[in-house]
């Protein structure tokens, strides 16, 4: 059976793709995507994605989760206060109690995760060490950190502690991120697109299909074909995910 591409962290559920939805979904399954792991980046999306998977249920595979940075009111993005992740950005988090607010609701999100036993979509965003040394002390087993951009030294132990990393299309225009991806070894590796941002190309929409571009590039950094790439990465994200079926 064909393994097909996995998605682990796209946003199927975005604005952006709501006025030409079927075309996107045509384009995703005719560049031999299988499953897309639809993300949420706050509780409001929770239903669009249950709607999504209803309409395409042999493609989107749900992941609720709410992302460290929301919109409180006006216009400007705080750090939350009741994606799971850390993103301590300067201006993000400029303060120690922004760092702390997150650090809290992430702590809850995982523990959230520990009782239904179920695995972790992790953002994490200039707080790698943080992240990987905060689920390991949760005791976290099963996790992705994806679009991980930390030290390849700070990676290593999230090898070690069992975590997969994933990798969108915009590492093909970033060559610092060769050198992480280099040490991260492939059974350790899943694809992702975040679509609709993190594509080829700056202020371009970014869409699932664009998965074969990251896939490209990995296996030119690894030494080994495209195909072995997407057996491989996909066989992770299924044993990441072990609810979604192999369709």
């Amino acid at each position: 059976m064909d393994s097909g591409f996995v998605d682990c962290h796209c946003h199927i559920s975005a604005q952006e793709f709501e006025e030409d939805l079927e075309d996107v979904i045509q384009r995703t399954k005719e560049a031999g995507v299988k499953t897309l792991v639809a993300v949420t980046e706050g509780v409001g999306e929770f239903e669009r994605v249950l709607q999504l998977q209803e309409r395409y249920p042999d493609l989107v595979a749900p992941c609720f989760g709410v992302h460290p940075l929301q919109v409180d009111g006006g216009l400007e993005q705080r750090s939350v206060k009741p994606q799971i992740g850390l993103d301590f950005t300067p201006w993000c988090a400029p303060s120690q109690q922004d760092k702390d607010d997150q650090l809290d609701v992430f702590i809850k999100q995982l523990s959230i995760a520990q009782e239904l036993q179920l695995p972790v979509n992790v953002h994490s965003r200039s707080a790698a060490k943080v992240t990987i040394s905060t689920m390991r002390k949760q005791g976290i087993s099963r996790a992705l950190l994806h679009n991980f951009a930390g030290k390849p030294s700070v990676a290593l132990e999230g090898v070690k502690a069992g975590y997969l990393f994933s990798f969108p299309p915009a590492v093909c225009r970033n060559q610092q991120r060769d050198k992480l991806i280099q040490q991260i070894p492939l059974e350790h590796i899943c694809l992702e697109t975040d679509s609709p941002a993190l594509g080829l190309e700056k202020h371009v929409r970014n869409e699932p299909r664009n998965i074969t571009l990251c896939c490209q590039h990995i296996a030119d950094l690894k030494g080994v074909s495209p195909e072995t790439v997407k057996v491989v990465t996909a066989e992770n994200a299924y044993r990441l995910f072990p609810k979604v079926s192999r369709r």
